[in-house]
């Protein structure tokens, strides 16, 4: 690629810009959310001359130069100039094109600092450790016409939604002297094949956007308009998104506006003063992640933020965001203990600020995109988070279930022979299962820090530990709510995840592992073709229970129903906790008749013990549970099972 450094660049000229007199009202007041289209990067011809558009928001800055390979990191031969009194300079530089790589130093009007910035609004950036912006064209040519017409039914709440949960880096790596990463076009069809041929619905990726640090994966941002350059451009990323989709897969973003680091070429003291975060740590500063905070009050910050979501939406085709770390920003006392916060107007803890934000983007995303799903990690008992902002709400599609991966997980941890002990710990559920839209999350931040993967997690000898997870997997499959699992679970990795490497695909080899593989993918499919066990997933009317109270027996059972009562489908889940085989086990089920044994997490064919009930399972006239008719069954060791009504 020729250079504009190779051939001369003209200086900067000022009497161009993209910016209209609207564009400033409305940035001025915060309701800007096309804000790429305008700051940043943009290559243009002007006068029948190409070259690029330079702006960049730094209202306290007393000079703003832009300087890069194009001008041989000359740090004063290219000025920008104050549009208005917009806070905002910018300038054209003719002969700059695609590829050029280029920072802006600003000198701050307050002491004099002046700082080497890498662009807020960037569409590309070099690969860490470097820092530098790169003038990108971000055009492509879609091939995912089909999957976008028809994602309105996939991504409906009434929809089966399975998400597999991906790190790029670390999910599957060449295997060659450097133990490499796979580009966004490598990976493409391997991960398409793997997730089409587990039945997920739906594939979520840990951050993409650009970050200084691989090992914050992805969480700790400083390109809110970039895919990370590690993998490879843009345009490679939008192949994977597209590749994907083109498999009938949707793809989940997670994206953080709850905090960004405090890395020099980033946002933090943009200007020479605090720009876009708080200057006051105790509203600036977050103490878990040592990064700052968002000052979520400022009108421009909130059109940064919420352009930031709106781009990765349209640009990138995106079927949802998941929104990272919700709970920090809805309390202001977050973390922080007596004197370390500052109470709201009102003297109280919310951060009426962030609320604020959180229900524009998220009207403003179901407004322009009706389509979507955004989904909120949010840990606390906040009301109504999946709830539109007109009725009060935050305005969310789903709510990540963080009390019952919690609550699940410590259960599970139990020995069996104390597990009778513990059992509201899976009952409690039901008191809440409805008032959000759930999803149960098996994520990253179950099998890091220290925690051991899930699999290491299962109590007893190895035997009563594969058993323990096949459980686990068809209790949250049976249970109401969408699901996700976090890679390498699905087949039951032995260690804890670890960003540097590779999963470990060699285990597939081993036939217990292999097992849990299989029971994934058939649970997948059976979530995905049986509609009692996603229609309404987020009804009441769609769960039952037959018998919540055998805590002696450590055995849980419940109906799933679909929306049309008319077709009596509905499906028994009957759970043993225990690694004893009951036999003659009474269930009382809403429907007299034929009911098929679908799937047991202890088939022979899951590496299980094979014990279960055959094909078909009669109800006789037995009362049970407080119905007229019930099925006797056997229970298997430490296994589910879903049985399926077939009529009369």
């Amino acid at each position: 690629m020729r250079h504009p450094a190779d051939h001369g660049v003209a200086a900067v000229r000022h009497d161009f810009s993209l910016l209209t007199d609207n564009d400033v009202y409305l940035f001025n007041e915060g309701t800007h959310f096309d804000l790429h289209r305008k700051l940043g990067a943009h290559q243009c011809t002007v006068d029948g001359v190409r070259g690029t558009y330079f702006a960049v928001w730094a209202p306290s800055a007393e000079s703003v130069m832009v300087f890069g390979d194009f001008n041989q990191w000359n740090r004063s031969s290219h000025p920008l100039r104050p549009h208005a009194s917009s806070g905002i300079w910018e300038g054209f530089v003719p002969g700059v094109g695609q590829g050029t790589i280029y920072k802006y130093l600003v000198a701050g009007r307050y002491g004099g600092r002046v700082n080497e910035k890498a662009d807020p609004f960037a569409f590309h950036a070099e690969t860490p450790p470097k820092t530098a912006s790169i003038v990108w064209d971000i055009g492509y040519e879609w091939g995912d016409a089909e999957w976008m017409s028809g994602r309105k039914r996939r991504n409906a709440l009434n929809a089966p939604i399975s998400i597999y949960e991906v790190h790029l880096g670390s999910w599957m790596r060449v295997r060659d002297d450097h133990d490499r990463w796979m580009s966004y076009r490598e990976i493409a069809p391997k991960l398409a094949d793997y997730v089409a041929d587990m039945g997920y619905t739906h594939v979520e990726l840990l951050p993409i956007m650009e970050h200084p640090f691989y090992g914050s994966w992805g969480y700790q941002t400083t390109g809110y308009f970039a895919p990370t350059s590690r993998f490879g451009t843009p345009q490679d990323f939008m192949y994977l998104v597209d590749h994907l989709h083109q498999r009938g897969i949707g793809v989940i973003l997670d994206w953080v506006p709850s905090h960004f680091p405090n890395d020099p070429h980033g946002l933090a003291t943009f200007d020479g003063t605090s720009l876009y975060e708080h200057q006051d740590p105790r509203e600036g500063f977050h103490p878990d992640w040592n990064s700052y905070i968002f000052n979520y009050g400022r009108h421009k910050v909130q059109a940064f933020l919420i352009s930031s979501a709106m781009f990765w939406l349209e640009t990138y085709h995106a079927d949802g965001l998941r929104v990272d770390a919700v709970a920090s920003m809805l309390y202001r006392d977050y973390s922080r203990k007596a004197g370390e916060w500052i109470p709201n107007q009102h003297g109280g803890r919310e951060n009426l600020e962030a609320i604020a934000l959180l229900r524009r983007m998220n009207e403003e995303a179901y407004r322009r995109f009706p389509d979507v799903q955004t989904t909120a990690e949010e840990s606390t008992a906040w009301p109504m988070v999946s709830r539109p902002t007109y009725v009060g709400g935050l305005g969310f599609g789903f709510k990540w279930d963080m009390g019952w991966m919690h609550d699940t997980l410590e259960y599970m941890r139990q020995d069996p022979i104390h597990r009778s002990y513990h059992h509201h710990e899976l009952t409690f559920r039901a008191v809440y299962a409805f008032n959000e839209n759930f999803i149960l999350p098996l994520s990253h931040d179950e099998v890091v820090h220290g925690k051991g993967s899930l699999l290491a997690r299962m109590p007893g000898d190895a035997w009563r530990q594969f058993a323990n997870l096949r459980l686990l997997f068809g209790y949250m499959f049976g249970q109401p709510g969408k699901k996700l699992l976090f890679m390498g679970g699905d087949f039951a990795q032995g260690r804890e995840w670890y960003h540097e490497s590779s999963l470990d695909w060699d285990l597939l080899a081993i036939p217990w592992h292999e097992g849990v593989r299989r029971l994934v993918r058939d649970l997948n499919r059976l979530y995905r073709t049986l509609p009692a066990l996603h229609e309404l997933d987020s009804q009441p009317a769609g769960f039952q229970w037959a018998e919540l109270n055998d805590s002696a027996n450590s055995v849980l059972s419940f109906v799933r129903l679909s929306s049309d009562s008319r077709r009596e489908d509905g499906v028994l889940v009957v759970c043993n906790f225990t690694p004893v085989v009951r036999q003659g086990y009474r269930v009382g089920v809403p429907y007299p008749g034929q009911w098929r044994e679908v799937l047991n997490t202890d088939a022979a064919v899951y590496e299980g013990s094979g014990i279960g009930n055959g094909d078909i399972v009669s109800t006789d006239r037995t009362p049970m549970h407080g119905r007229a008719q019930s099925l006797s069954l056997t229970l298997p060791p430490l296994g589910a099972l879903f049985l399926k009504h077939e009529g009369a």
